[in-house]
């Protein structure tokens, strides 16, 4: 299939009565790990609400029944959505999730599917009852582009429900895993200023750390508290600031269009920069110090700035500065398509370290990325997503750190 057929795809199922679940794939979505809970996970409220009849707590792991067509893979199935909620007789699970797709002759159960964007239509037939869905993977990265154009970033770990205000939902729903609802500020808790121009990611990144100090906590555990408090910060600024705005209504479609764009590309960049800028900050509370310890964003050869350069540029600059005791640090919140960038930064290092948020990858994958010189740095409560065989391999943010800080300190 062409890129063409996925703008098409979204273009018909957006005028159609569909409301969507938009996630990129873990691996305990896919059979990457070997879960045995294989099978991509949907929000429980938002799964009971589709199917009425799969909310039945005083049955066990009550099923549904339903067609799924995956148009990007041109594989159908009839496939079912299950509440597995043994925790209401003592077990430990209280998910729901959609399963029966046959194995790993899946695309949505390939093991190399983990990371893909995907996008879960449903809709009815017969226009009562969803007993539809219509399923997109994305294939590469230049159709995720296509589909983030239209609704926004989508993060590991946190989906999103498209359109927000569906007629089976009586208000906007969300799918706010992940979300720190106590970092929600109030109207009355925005700073002036941020009324006034949208504050930058920098800013919200300052107030993350401002709010979630936890300089007792690991670095790992420090860095995703610290996302999940600024991603609510986020939001409720967005939410107050734009809501004012869309509910005084636009006098052009162009009017309109111009501002959801910017809303979206706000998002997108958002994303992109905040990892980062949460990675600095905590280096800087372990100890190194920018400019003496470690680079940011500094040029390291003509069209190239690595995100982060240990122990410094200065150092890397320096032909007689032992190669061997550089390292480098590029970070990107998915890692599927867009880990061979990396291979194109910082040409003296022949070993590049990758932080990413991705919730597995594939054996194949990996073993890609580690025959061309990549070494995954994962925060250490994601770990459990990758497959057992890779697990050992991967890099903790807290062990990245302890590695550099020797030859930072000895460099300063």
């Amino acid at each position: 299939m062409a890129l063409i057929d996925v703008a098409n795809w979204i273009r018909g199922w957006s005028e159609r009565e569909s409301v969507w679940y938009v996630k990129r794939l873990s691996g305990n979505d896919t059979l990457a790990n070997g879960a045995h809970q294989a099978g991509p996970y949907i929000p429980r409220d938002f799964l009971l609400a589709l199917f009425p009849d799969l909310n039945k707590s005083t049955e066990k792991n009550p099923r549904v029944d339903f067609d799924v067509r995956i148009d990007s893979h041109q594989d159908r199935k009839r496939a079912s959505a299950i509440w597995y909620n043994n925790r209401m007789r003592g077990g430990t699970r209280n998910e729901t999730r959609l399963t029966g797709f046959g194995g790993s002759s899946s695309a949505l159960l390939d093991p190399d599917s983990t990371g893909a964007l995907s996008v879960f239509a449903f809709s009815s037939v017969n226009g009562d009852a969803i007993d539809t869905c219509n399923v997109w993977i994305c294939r590469c990265g230049m159709e995720e582009d296509i589909i983030e154009e239209k609704i926004g970033y989508i993060e590991p770990g946190r989906g999103v429900i498209w359109p927000p205000h569906h007629p089976l939902f009586s208000s906007p729903l969300l799918d706010k895993s992940g979300t720190a609802k106590d970092c929600w500020l109030k109207p009355n808790e925005i700073p002036a200023e941020w009324s006034r121009r949208f504050p930058g990611g920098a800013e919200i990144v300052a107030r993350a750390v401002e709010m979630r100090p936890e300089s007792s906590m690991d670095p790992d555990r420090r860095l995703l508290s610290r996302r999940a408090c600024e991603f609510a910060i986020f939001r409720s600024v967005e939410e107050s600031t734009e809501l004012t705005a869309i509910r005084k209504g636009f006098s052009t479609m162009e009017e309109f269009l111009e501002r959801a764009q910017s809303i979206l590309q706000r998002r997108k960049s958002r994303s992109g920069r905040s990892l980062e800028l949460h990675a600095r900050a905590i280096f800087t509370e372990e100890g190194l110090c920018e400019g003496r310890h470690f680079s940011h964003q500094k040029e390291s050869e003509q069209g190239s700035r690595p995100d982060f350069l240990f122990p410094s540029v200065n150092a890397y600059r320096n032909g007689s500065f032992p190669q061997d005791q550089l390292r480098m640090l590029a970070v990107k919140t998915t890692c599927r398509d867009r880990w061979r960038q990396v291979l194109q930064e910082a040409n003296r290092i022949e070993i590049k370290h990758l932080l990413t948020l991705q919730e597995g990858v594939s054996e194949r994958q990996f073993r890609q990325m580690k025959e061309a010189g990549v070494r995954l740095v994962v925060p250490q409560p994601l770990i459990s997503k990758f497959p057992q065989s890779v697990q050992p391999e991967l890099q903790t943010l807290k062990s990245f750190i302890t590695d550099v800080r020797p030859t930072a300190m000895a460099d300063g």
